[in-house]
């Protein structure tokens, strides 16, 4: 019993991780210059989030985030549905348990 406890709050904890790391990584992308018109590939999305989270810092991106929604709530709300869409498809989920861990925030490849 123990140990199906212990897998039940491994398995939150994993998804509690992965939806953190969802959000910063979408913020970074959000605050980019990247445009969705311009079709961004996976590695320029990678390195877009990468050098927006070096430049800002997660505090920073959702502070910078917050102020957007508030001061153009109207092209905020499809930006982020842009950039929550291009993390999902830059960063999918596994369906194993990586025995290293949870990946880094941004990664560059």
């Amino acid at each position: 019993m123990v140990e199906k406890t212990s897998l039940v709050r491994r398995e939150t904890l994993r998804r509690e991780i992965r939806g953190t790391f969802e959000a910063v990584r979408a913020e970074a992308l959000f605050l980019s210059t990247l445009q969705p018109s311009a079709s961004p590939s996976p590695d320029q999305i990678r390195r877009a989030v990468t050098t927006t989270l070096r430049r800002v810092g997660v505090r920073g991106c959702a502070a910078r985030v917050a102020g957007e929604f508030g001061d153009h709530p109207d092209t905020a709300v499809a930006r982020m549905s842009w950039a929550l869409a291009a993390i999902n498809m830059v960063y999918p989920v596994s369906s194993t348990t990586s025995p290293s861990g949870p990946r880094s925030l941004a990664v560059a490849s």
